[in-house]
């Protein structure tokens, strides 16, 4: 168990670091889009430091591997979550991503929960499965590829629209949370496979198993869609909800797929839920959207198209209007136009005085 907690928390060093630094990387590349992969792929392989985080990452996901072959499914995806910790640490000193007291008051409680979670595994003797029914697993996963898929692209299409406000992140890391969920059972599956004293034995075990062929379709779809998302959106907003995603889709499919048990005893079932419970609730409380931006002109613009908006001609008596050439130079309308141009009907206020009007016109107008 102390092996897997060690792993685990270097699985979330390596992971948190290779962020950072493809972060970094992306903001020196040309814009990506999902939609042309090869570009992606060549754009990222031309990238030194993007290569540098990438290793990063591959070690974070061969960490992996001695968490899922020694600690139980929940307990190592709890562990996994502790790691935006380390993520809103090295993210304002690495991409000047200064993060909220809402996000430095989370630090304190997923440490929190890291602590029930370690406690609920002192002196566990919990079984571990190993591999997963392959009709069961592909029955989870496929539908879910998909849809993560599609809500990627759809969130895509969605943000080229004309005048639409930034996106959140929300959706892209909702879609990529779902291959990592993904591909998190594709590797307890390797790891349950993967016995190093019979080498030739675990290669055939794992080819007539669907675990290496799901990783290599979430490998490549999620390179391509994760590093879109990465370039897009701010890591400190994008991986947490990434990571809340990733820990539902694992810890209920997983548990449905591995038929994994939990605890016996109340105290570490409590302390176990509990701590899952907390990760997953100080995720789900972190802010959701970009603050908006600082743009008093453009506040003041918007409050000035409503003033005249609601008082387009001002109060009118006797066929007269009040204020109107006043309200017209002192706030700009939002949509110009020409000043004594008539707006729908004809009437006495709009009208020059020098116009001259025909008598059904002043029959009109009265």
């Amino acid at each position: 168990m102390v092996w897997g907690v060690i792993a685990a928390l270097l699985a979330n060093l390596f992971f948190s670091a290779g962020f950072v630094i493809e972060k970094r990387a992306l903001g020196k590349l040309p814009p990506l889009s999902a939609a042309r992969p090869a570009q992606v792929l060549l754009a990222l392989l031309r990238s030194p430091l993007w290569i540098v985080g990438a290793a990063s990452l591959g070690i974070g996901f061969a960490a992996q591997l001695i968490v899922y072959r020694t600690l139980p499914l929940i307990a190592a995806q709890g562990l996994f979550v502790t790691g935006l910790v380390m993520l809103l640490l090295m993210s304002p000193v690495f991409l000047g991503e200064k993060p909220s007291g809402r996000e430095r008051q989370s630090m304190v409680a997923i440490l929190g929960a890291l602590l029930m979670i370690v406690f609920s595994l002192h002196q566990s003797t919990e079984s571990i499965s190993r591999i997963a029914p392959a009709p069961i697993l592909l029955a989870l996963c496929l539908p879910s590829l998909a849809v993560g898929i599609l809500m990627f692209l759809t969130a895509s299409r969605r943000d080229r629209r004309r005048h639409r406000l930034p996106s959140s992140g929300v959706p892209y890391g909702v879609s990529v949370g779902f291959l990592y969920g993904v591909s998190s059972l594709a590797i307890k599956g390797v790891a349950g496979l993967l016995h190093l004293d019979d080498l030739g034995g675990t290669l055939s075990s794992l080819l007539s198993s669907p675990y290496p062929y799901l990783l290599l379709c979430t490998g490549s779809s999620g390179l391509v869609l994760s590093q879109t998302a990465l370039q897009r959106c701010r890591a400190s907003l994008l991986v947490p909800v990434c990571t809340t995603v990733t820990f539902l889709f694992t810890v209920i499919t997983g548990t449905v797929a591995f038929s994994e048990p939990l605890p016996h005893e109340p105290f570490r079932l409590a302390l176990r839920l509990g701590g899952a419970a907390m990760a997953v609730t100080v995720l789900l409380a972190l802010p959701r959207h970009e603050p908006d931006p600082e743009d008093p002109e453009g506040l003041a613009t918007a409050e000035e198209g409503t003033e005249a908006t609601a008082t387009p001609a001002g109060p009118t008596t006797g066929g007269a209007t009040t204020g109107t050439s006043d309200d017209r130079t002192a706030a700009p309308p939002v949509r110009p136009r020409k000043p004594d141009a008539p707006l729908g009907r004809t009437v006495s206020a709009t009208v020059h005085p020098t116009r001259q009007h025909t008598p059904e016109g002043r029959h009109h107008d009265r």
